[in-house]
């Protein structure tokens, strides 16, 4: 039985189509059509005048509802990833933080276990670390920070093959170069993250595979003297370098929204994501860490001691609302950067991140304020039931 969506303006890259439908059959999009006149055996649902949009991507992400991906459980990875279903995050990819070996085995495993779940939106698992500059550190445990050893990173690759879609790094630590060669050479997404890179180690870890920037601005230099000179950093070179993709941490608040804005101008849609960083804080109330490391304050997760932040609050539907009224991107744009960016980044773009036959009906309504109100995954109404009427 084919699901006809008719009534509101349907999202493509190209543009928006108003009076037409979406056709699915199944887990899948059948067909967008021109018209929304009822299709024989087919049943509608009344998008009401929402924006039918792709569901997000979400390739950096720790946590939500108390659950942290660290945990290293399978109900930890269902928790966070079933929330931020429910709040327009159709697909994911789990982030474990700096991390020791055994932390990361157990990740692999739960991903494993989810990945083979149909009902799941976890494609992959995504390592923000180990293999960092101290001095970068941010709210990353500078205990578990070591240099990138190939008779680490090649076990937990072996380990890992086809479940690790994306690990960061600083280039400029001991063995980070070839690192970043042997993973890319494995087909997984290497990312420049929580560093002191200059212009010189940003050029060179491009050469060995670096192709995107984690939550840029935050944990990287900008321009800075070195004696009398300017040097530019991580920062002025990527933007520099305009096949180099970066993630924005879209919440408002890590990121000033005119430097949103800016990085958008510069990067366009197609070479910027955005993402939420998300924590285990997301979507609970006074829930409080109880190793005391991290604390939610005016709306964003910072240290403890408020030497530096950790990690947002935020959700894929806040992301659009930031770019759009704060940011002022064009929603179109700030569309793409939720999903069809992403999905190209992580190699998914057949499947994933836009309207579009044979891709997976993964479906969002927003209403005229852009609020989330319609989740469907797969061809599975998870939110907003009261649309079927």
């Amino acid at each position: 039985m084919y699901i006809q969506i008719v009534g509101g303006r349907i999202y493509t890259p190209t543009g928006w189509i108003d009076g037409g439908s979406v056709l699915v059959e199944g887990k899948k999009i059948k067909a967008i059509l021109n018209t929304d006149l009822p299709i024989e055996g087919a049943r509608q649902l009344d998008a009401r005048g929402s924006y039918i949009i792709p569901g997000g991507i979400e390739m950096h992400v720790h946590g939500a509802a108390g659950a942290d991906y660290m945990d290293g459980t399978v109900e930890a990875f269902r928790t966070a990833s079933d929330y931020h279903l429910q709040q327009g995050t159709t697909t994911i990819f789990p982030t474990l933080s700096t991390s020791s070996y055994e932390t990361i085995m157990k990740g692999i495993e739960c991903t494993e276990v989810l990945m083979k779940d149909d009902e799941s939106t976890v494609e992959g698992l995504h390592l923000e670390g180990p293999y960092f500059s101290v001095k970068m550190a941010g709210a990353q445990l500078p205990e578990l920070i070591r240099p990138a050893r190939p008779e680490e990173y090649t076990k937990i690759m072996e380990r890992g093959d086809g479940v690790i879609k994306r690990w960061d790094a600083a280039p400029e630590i001991e063995g980070a170069l070839d690192f970043g060669s042997y993973i890319r050479d494995r087909g997984v997404v290497v990312a420049l993250a929580h560093t002191e890179a200059n212009d010189k180690h940003v050029r060179a870890a491009w050469e060995h595979g670096y192709t995107l920037g984690t939550h840029f601005y935050n944990a990287m230099k900008v321009a800075h003297k070195v004696g009398v000179y300017k040097e530019p950093g991580a920062v002025e070179t990527i933007l520099d370098m305009p096949d180099f993709d970066i993630e924005v941490i879209c919440d408002g608040i890590h990121v000033p929204p005119v430097m949103v804005h800016l990085a958008y101008a510069v990067k366009g849609r197609e070479r910027m994501a955005l993402t939420t960083d998300a924590l285990l804080y997301t979507g609970t109330v006074n829930f409080k860490d109880p190793t005391g490391h991290a604390i939610v304050e005016d709306g964003v997760c910072k240290l403890s001691d408020r030497s530096a932040l950790a990690g947002s609050i935020a959700t894929m539907d806040l992301l659009i609302r930031t770019a759009v009224q704060k940011a002022n991107i064009p929603l179109i744009d700030a569309i793409y950067m939720c999903s069809y960016t992403p999905a190209r980044i992580m190699g998914i773009q057949d499947t994933k991140g836009a309207l579009e036959a044979d891709h997976d009906a993964d479906i969002l309504f927003l209403d005229e304020d852009l609020q989330l109100r319609f989740v469907m995954h797969r061809g599975r109404t998870v939110r907003g039931a009261e649309f079927w009427g």
